[in-house]
């Protein structure tokens, strides 16, 4: 687990309908759309064992997030965001 800088955060309904905090890692565009790596925060320490990608929306002084609902198209994603660690 890594202590808490100041990271931007968003919350998220998990399917079982908790709401859970999750911090932005990373931020990153794939095929001309925006794309943030998120990981969930515990106490004061964000949990980078689970990184969540989701599509971003952006507005004029804030963002949103959206859930990316395709298997295949988040597994694509996903593979694009861990080579471009590489």
């Amino acid at each position: 687990m890594e202590e808490m800088n100041e990271y931007v955060t968003f919350q998220v309904t998990t399917s079982e309908g908790e709401e859970v905090e999750l911090a932005v890692v990373d931020e990153f565009t794939f095929e001309n759309k925006n794309y943030v790596a998120a990981a969930r925060i515990t106490g004061d320490t964000i949990d980078e064992e689970g990184i969540f990608i989701y599509k971003v929306k952006l507005g004029e002084e804030d963002f949103t997030v959206e859930k990316i609902r395709n298997h295949v198209e988040y597994e694509k994603i996903a593979r694009a965001y861990m080579e471009l660690g590489e």
